[in-house]
Parts: C-alpha cells; structure tokens; sequence
C-alpha cells in the first residue's frame, strides 16, 4: 500500500483516505483522482480478484453489475483503512483464511477484517480469542494448585502476560463472558503489535501477594481464645 495511504491513516485524515477512495464513488461533476490512489485501487483490485475466485457465488448477490463493485471496492478501501489493514502481509493473512471458509457467499468487510487480524495473531504465534479464553478459564480453575503465578505451567511467556492480565481485570471488573472476549481480542491486537514491531516479551515476573490467612484446627482455635481471655483478664485486674 503507499506510503500516503499509510500515513493518512496513522494521522487519522480522513479526507486524504476519502480521496484515495475516491476513483470508486466520485461525487458528482467532479473528475477521478486515478493518479493519487493508483496503489490502493491495485491492492484492492487484486483483493477482489482473489475473493471471487474464493466465493463463487459473489456475482449472484452484491456484486452483480460494475457499479456494485465500483462501491463495494470503495467501501472496502475505508473500512481496512479505519481498521488499520494496511500492510500486504496483513491481507495475505486474511486470504489464507478466505480460502479455509467453507461459504461460497462473499464476505462482509468486517468479516474479512476479523479474518486478517486472526491470521496476524496465528503467524505471530499468539494464540486466538477463543483460545485465550481457554486458557484463562483453565487458569482460574487451576491457579490454586500453585503457590504463585509464576509458578504455573506457561507453555509461553505470552500467554502468562495476556492471561493474568485477563484473570485481574475479570475480578477487578466483573466482567461478562461478553466483556471478557472482547477485552481478550484488544489485548491479543496489543501483544500482536508488540512482536511485530520486534519487542522482546519478557519472562513471568514474580509479583508480591498478600499474605493469605492459614487456616487453623479447633483445639489451636480454643488455644489461641483462652489466651486472648487470659490477657483481657490480666489487664482488667491492673486496672483495678
């Protein structure tokens, strides 16, 4: 994708990304801007060559004339730019997905956006939403088998980062299943970002936990009542 699409959208300009969109809806009376969006009108071009040869049924549904491709290509254009879809790796990933779906009918942008962000999490060896939410189910039930967080079976340092995560901001929040899936999915776009832009993601941290209170058997209990009396009695008699 270009370098001005790009930077259109990392500056949010909505009116530069309008423009690029602009060879597929032009307003009225006024001429196409072939020169400014040639990149974006290439990529999107080879995108929906590709997904018709993926979902033969496309030509009996929404894209049965030039003119509902023309605005289909021009939406498609805004959302992948509003949602951050702008490197070809991206695309490739979400491709590879298309081509696993068992639907001959043509996918909705945000379908196909979901498709682009869960093949960037599987090449950056993240796990997907439904699978973290595996494992911060498994965790709650589990995490008391361990003294310490650390202390339980990460099959990766990731994974112990985005599910403690998760487990503290369940209880904090009291977060719905909704909620939480949600959470997981900003978190996992997070972590995505963090491996692609080369960070190092660091080992499991040992974190500082309270104290938790031990529990004790009756005849320490009775113990530790009659001193308390013993002292409450030997306080009183000072007194007096």
């Amino acid at each position: 994708m270009s370098q001005q699409l790009i930077q259109a959208i990392a500056q949010r300009d909505n009116r530069t990304i309008s423009r690029l969109a602009g060879k597929y809806h032009p307003a009225p009376g006024r001429p196409e801007q072939g020169v400014v969006n040639t990149e974006a009108e290439r990529l999107v071009d080879t995108l929906f060559r590709q997904l018709k040869q993926v979902f033969p049924a496309s030509a009996a549904t929404n894209l049965r004339t030039e003119a509902d491709e023309a605005a289909a290509k021009q939406q498609w254009i805004m959302a992948l730019a509003e949602n951050g879809i702008v490197r070809r790796e991206q695309l490739a990933a979400g491709m590879k997905r298309a081509r696993a779906s068992l639907s001959p009918f043509w996918p909705s942008p945000g379908q196909f956006i979901d498709w682009c962000r869960e093949g960037e999490l599987e090449q950056a060896g993240l796990p997907s939403v439904a699978e973290l939410l595996a494992m911060v189910r498994t965790y709650c039930a589990r995490r008391g088998l361990y003294a310490s967080p650390t202390d339980y079976p990460w099959q990766h340092p990731v994974h112990y980062w985005l599910v403690t995560g998760l487990y503290s901001g369940m209880r904090l929040n009291g977060w719905t299943e909704q909620e939480l899936a949600a959470q997981a999915k900003v978190e996992l776009g997070k972590m995505a970002k963090r491996i692609a832009n080369g960070e190092t993601i660091p080992d499991p941290v040992p974190m500082i936990e309270q104290p938790r209170p031990q529990p004790v058997s009756r005849e320490r209990g009775l113990e530790i009542i009659s001193r308390i009396r013993r002292e409450v009695l030997k306080n009183d008699n000072f007194l007096n």
